[in-house]
């Protein structure tokens, strides 16, 4: 694949620039509602068993627990200095996976695997390996599984990567950030450039076939200068994918984020030019833009299934393989079926109250009708291939496309316009300045935001 270096248009971003969703769901978590309870899940559970073409499976954990509190995080997180408490944890997931398991056949196989939190490296390799039995004693897991983990290189040993691969760990992913020490005192993340590099170095030594690095735009006291120098040292460690993540600050939402102070934070212009400068860097660099907020390089998975078409999306976000069940599995994590979302008891205690009573601890979910999945379609060819073929949507829905999103099409003129989007009559094609854009072309397909109410979920900016 030929190098592609971006330009990024600093006035389209600023255009389009608007809360949206992340599309890790259609419809989106905020339409998750009480009304969908275990019940629900269990009855979908059995029948998506008997019937699904599809039988091999995606398996998500969360492991909440960290050591230390990074002011920007969003994610459900715990505080812990207490391994005991580690221990009651899995003993609550092996209840949880072995009542989940009473209602699936014995053919489903494992084609992924994810941990995240949390810290999953926060478990001592003992737990570790303790959890990887429990999880491989009850399903079985196909010879070229995908087999990931989030870690954190500032409490990581080389036997925690050492247990990680012992039960099939085979890609891994790590937070950065920024490497600016001024940005990492500020947000309560201070993890120096060679325990990074360190990390991967290990990955590497164990065979993982694949290394991530997130970073993150719109920290405080960032700047473009300083930004410029640690996407070069990103650039030396060489990772296999990068995620470059626009911070949300939603104070009102997330209370840890009220210690950041927001005179520090940049304003929206710089916010913007840091994301040209990754964008363009690392582009240059021989990235290959995935879309959203994802890189990967040019013989990387992402990157080929980005090529055949097979890309997709899920709550862990860009996937190689689509149209897998995801079942998860630990607290606040969300199960996908084909027509199903739920989620579990966010807090512990109820968690643990759920499986000690014998039950699913479901605590919310969505059914997806046969309009929801229509839409989730169109969005996730969108997100996923940048490219759908109105054909195939109308065969398989028995519809009109032009009719049926009639109001959908009208919007996206403006795309198209600006060079973001070609529409033709049989298909509609994002280019590759669009995919900087994705959220916004998707949104125009989104039903539940046409619906004008006061009570509209609070989202992240586009860009």
């Amino acid at each position: 694949m030929h190098r592609e270096q971006m330009d990024v248009n600093i006035d389209l971003l600023k255009k389009y620039d608007r809360p949206g969703p992340r599309y890790t769901s259609y419809p989106t978590a905020p339409y998750f509602h009480n009304g969908v309870d275990v019940n629900t899940y269990i009855q979908h559970l059995q029948n998506e068993d008997r019937n699904v073409a599809k039988k091999e499976l995606s398996l998500y954990f969360h492991l909440p627990f960290c050591n230390t509190l990074c002011y920007y995080c969003g994610c459900n997180m715990l505080l812990n200095r207490n391994k005991n408490r580690v221990d009651q944890y899995i003993d609550y997931l092996e209840k949880e996976i072995k009542l989940l398991k009473s209602y699936l056949g014995n053919d489903r196989k494992v084609l992924q695997m994810h941990w995240g939190g949390g810290t999953p490296t926060h478990l001592s390799p003992q737990q570790i390996r303790r959890l990887g039995t429990i999880i491989k004693s009850h399903f079985e897991f196909l010879p070229e599984a995908e087999i990931s983990v989030e870690l954190d290189p500032r409490e990581l040993t080389f036997d925690h990567m050492q247990a990680l691969q012992e039960i099939g760990f085979n890609r891994g992913s790590m937070g950065v950030q920024d490497f600016d020490p001024q940005v990492q005192e500020a947000v309560n993340r201070i993890q120096p450039e060679d325990i990074t590099r360190r990390a991967i170095d290990w990955a590497r030594e164990l065979g993982f076939v694949s290394m991530n690095i997130d970073l993150m735009y719109g920290l405080p006291f960032q700047n473009t200068k300083s930004y410029a120098r640690t996407l070069e040292k990103i650039i030396d460690i060489n990772p296999d994918r990068l995620a470059v993540f626009n911070y949300a600050h939603l104070p009102n939402l997330i209370k840890r984020q009220k210690l950041l102070k927001a005179d520090t934070l940049p304003g929206p212009e710089e916010k913007l030019n840091l994301l040209k400068l990754s964008i363009e860097t690392l582009t240059a660099a021989g990235y290959v833009y995935i879309g959203m907020d994802h890189f990967a390089k040019p013989q990387d998975e992402l990157t080929l299934a980005m090529q055949n078409g097979t890309l997709y999306r899920n709550f862990q976000g860009y996937s190689t393989h689509s149209g897998l069940n995801l079942l998860a599995f630990g607290i606040s994590s969300i199960s996908m079926l084909s027509d199903l979302y739920v989620q579990n008891e966010k807090g512990l205690a109820p968690y643990f109250e759920r499986l000690d009573a014998g039950q699913l601890p479901t605590m919310r979910g969505v059914e997806v009708s046969t309009e929801d999945q229509l839409r989730r379609e169109v969005i996730t060819e969108l997100m996923c291939n940048f490219r759908l073929q109105k054909t195939d949507i109308e065969s398989k829905y028995g519809i009109s496309f032009d009719e049926h999103f009639a109001d959908a099409l009208k919007n996206l003129h403006v795309f198209e316009e600006d060079g973001l989007i070609v529409l033709e009559t049989d298909r509609l094609t994002v280019t590759t300045a669009g995919r900087l854009l994705i959220r916004n072309i998707a949104m125009n397909f989104d039903a539940y935001l046409m619906q004008k109410s006061a009570n509209q979920p609070q989202f992240s900016r586009t860009v």
